[in-house]
């Protein structure tokens, strides 16, 4: 009885120290990524599964190194970009990130809505203005404290995709070797999918989340930045360490038993050719059954409540850090109304790209590109201001950690090259 009870409270503690990093990871599965996994393994099988294992490092460490920018210097991303580099580069990293995150929100409010119509009939129309609607209201209305518990919980909604995978009849022994035996194709449309994997996993919104996540837990616990209290580094750091791992790897799990699913399924069955998420759920119907269709259209809709609500909230970090004035989940709506303004625009002007008659599988290429653009001299300048003794003070990145977060920045820029190469081929 006492090693149950032990055990019990292990978890327990181990629960209680992940947040940031598990949301974040959480939301980095939206369903526009659930989207471009699903035709990743309708298209290629288990051909991409490798890439999952060369993106989780890649995802883990810049991650972290965004979660101890915000907690060392107590600023986000854009508030340490503002301090300590030129404004046209704040602005230019700023608008670009808006106008990726306008377009993800309009295609995940979207996947949102056709799946809810998938599962109950209805318009999907409709569905999509409710759940824009929904996200603003419970972003808007909760404290802080509340809103981090209801995110965590969400995450929950992920654990449908394991269920989907257990149903789906997947070879093991041929997904798990696709995971070190990489089965590479020379076409354009093995290189788009493979750097789309990566677009889609490592994806700068993310950056700007997690750093401000960390000042919002700061606050919370009345504690003050690590650059200024040097002596609380190793536990906090060592938190977000852990909670960033976890997170990251729960990300990339859930992605994988996407792509196994779909492989399983829609790949063996001859369905290549898969754009939306809520395409993959219906697709699904026929060849895995009922089950499987309503867990796969279930998670679109859980993901969803998850990631838009972070699209929105990372977009208003950025653009109150950028202009200099106070923004935080747990502040009052009349008290920091350019944050909560530019979460209600975002997620509205996302919304309304579906009313306006674009593609939401043809807004994903051009947020696609934009992220791309983004990604990587983003993740140049955080290893930037990680690096500099005047943002960071004594807690400068490690040698192992610098290494390892220009590794990520230069694969990444790498991935993007190829993007621009093989979208000139096509």
């Amino acid at each position: 009885m006492t090693g149950k009870r032990t055990e019990r409270s292990g978890a327990r503690a181990l629960l209680t120290r992940l947040g940031p990093g598990l949301v974040t990871g959480a939301a980095d599965d939206d369903p526009s990524g659930i989207g471009t996994h699903s035709q990743v393994g309708a298209q290629f099988g288990y051909g991409l599964a490798w890439t999952f294992v060369l993106s989780f490092p890649l995802l883990f460490v810049i991650q972290q190194v965004a979660a101890q920018i915000g907690r060392v210097t107590g600023g986000g991303i854009a508030r340490n970009v503002r301090r300590h580099y030129p404004p046209p580069l704040l602005w230019g990293v700023v608008t670009l990130l808006l106008i990726a995150n306008v377009i993800n929100l309009g295609a995940d409010l979207s996947a949102m809505g056709a799946a809810l119509s998938l599962l109950t009939g209805g318009k999907s129309a409709l569905y999509t203005l409710l759940f824009d609607v929904f996200c603003v209201v419970i972003e808007v209305a909760l404290n802080y404290a509340r809103y981090a518990a209801v995110l965590k919980w969400a995450t929950l909604s992920l654990l449908s995709y394991f269920a989907v995978v257990a149903v789906a009849g997947v070879p093991w022994g041929r997904a798990l070797t696709s995971l070190v035996v990489p089965e590479i194709q020379w076409n354009a449309a093995y290189a788009t999918a493979m750097v789309a994997i990566l677009g889609t996993t490592i994806s700068p919104y993310l950056f700007f989340w997690q750093a401000g996540q960390e000042i919002e837990e700061q606050h919370r616990h009345h504690a003050k930045p690590l650059c200024i209290a040097p002596r609380e580094a190793g536990p906090e750091l060592e938190r977000i360490r852990l909670d960033t791992l976890v997170g990251m790897a729960f990300s990339t799990l859930v992605s994988l038993a996407i792509v196994f699913a779909t492989a399983a399924t829609l790949n063996a069955h001859g369905i290549t050719d898969i754009a939306t998420s809520a395409q993959a759920a219906e697709a699904l119907r026929p060849i895995a059954g009922p089950f499987a269709f309503a867990l796969f259209a279930v998670g679109i809709i859980g993901t969803g409540l998850l990631a838009v609500p972070v699209l929105a909230g990372s977009a208003a970090y950025a653009v109150t850090e950028m202009v200099g004035v106070a923004g935080s989940l747990d502040a009052k709506p009349m008290r920091a109304r350019l944050f909560y303004a530019t979460i209600a625009v975002t997620t509205l002007l996302g919304a309304s790209l579906n009313y306006i008659g674009i593609d939401p599988a043809r807004a994903l290429f051009w947020a696609a590109v934009v992220n791309g653009v983004l990604a990587a001299p983003l993740m140049a300048v955080m290893m930037l201001i990680a690096g500099n003794p005047r943002a960071m003070g004594r807690l400068t990145l490690s040698r192992g950690a610098t290494i390892a977060g220009w590794t990520a920045t230069t694969v990444m820029a790498g991935a993007t090259a190829v993007f621009f190469v093989t979208a000139l081929w096509r």
